[in-house]
């Protein structure tokens, strides 16, 4: 049944994106590895579709948040206000109080405002006037940005890049993908009219059989050669322990999808570079490739 849903999701999402599967099944593996996620590519490639569709297609309440240069805190976690009728401070949630929250263009608002998802992203909760308040259930982040050359960007900091399970660029649509977008443009739902494939209830459900996927002590090896390698790395910021449970945490969901209960080095391998490149780059979204594709080959699995 659940393998089922999971086919009907799949499909649903590859006719909102067209030609990128390989795409697609990274960000629902993020998902399931209870992931936030990273988008980064030029304006216009669907990334904004993508994340409108996995929240219907799942039934998560959902919240798109534009972020501008001008933006406070204040505008993502909401705002105590002083209510004369009950004679105190009441708050009022803001749009992080979704199970699914779109942060478009992250990198247009400043590192105060940036910095104010870190709590939320980290211990699903947020402090606001001295009081913790707990999100909802599950609790995701997809966010989106323009490549860090243009202008009116500020770099994310390497602690925020660090919350993000995985980084995905969707690119430039092919020949045949491109030639059914515009031929077919009319035909497709509307985001907001797609059937619910999944509820949360299954979906959390679906991450706790990922959570059971087995893994080997020599699986295990292999994923921390990976990590220590990349920590010998001159050009680069070795990966964190975060990075290691993330690794692992997304190579389970990886072998769900694929219909495993147990790791395979393939699992690892598949998602390794959306893991590990926004972690390993010093200045540029290819270097980071270029080191991530570099440990794969430099690593093999001793099984």
């Amino acid at each position: 049944m659940a393998q089922t849903g999971i086919s009907e999701l799949l499909q649903q999402l590859e006719q909102v994106l067209l030609g990128k599967p390989r795409q697609i099944r990274l960000a629902l593996a993020c998902i399931l590895a209870r992931g936030h996620l990273l988008i980064e590519d030029l304006p216009g490639m669907g990334k904004t579709s993508l994340s409108h569709a996995i929240a219907q297609s799942l039934g998560l309440s959902y919240q798109r948040v534009q972020f501008t240069s001008d933006m406070l805190p204040a505008d993502i976690l909401g705002v105590s206000i002083f209510d004369k009728h009950q004679a105190q401070f009441v708050f009022h949630p803001g749009p992080i109080f979704k199970q699914m929250i779109l942060a478009d263009e992250i990198n247009r608002a400043s590192p105060k405002t940036q910095s104010a998802l870190l709590e939320a992203m980290a211990e699903q909760q947020i402090s606001v006037d001295g009081t913790t308040h707990r999100l909802p259930s599950p609790f995701f982040v997809i966010a989106t940005q323009n490549p860090t050359d243009q202008s009116g960007t500020f770099p994310l900091p390497e602690s925020q890049l660090d919350r993000f399970m995985m980084r995905l660029s969707i690119g430039y649509p092919s020949h045949d993908a491109e030639f059914a977008m515009l031929k077919h443009q009319h035909s497709h739902l509307a985001l907001d009219q797609l059937p619910q494939c999944l509820t949360p209830m299954v979906l959390m459900q679906l991450q706790e059989q990922c959570d059971r996927i087995s893994a080997s002590d020599a699986l295990l090896n292999y994923i921390l050669a990976l990590v220590s390698f990349s920590r010998t790395q001159s050009e680069s910021v070795g990966l964190s322990p975060r990075a290691t449970k993330a690794l692992l945490q997304a190579a389970k969901a990886w072998a769900f999808l694929e219909g495993r209960h147990y790791l395979v080095p393939e699992d690892v391998q598949a998602v390794f570079c959306a893991v590990a490149e926004h972690r390993l780059r010093t200045s540029s979204q290819l270097q980071g490739e270029a080191i991530s594709e570099r440990i794969l080959a430099s690593v093999n699995p001793i099984l």
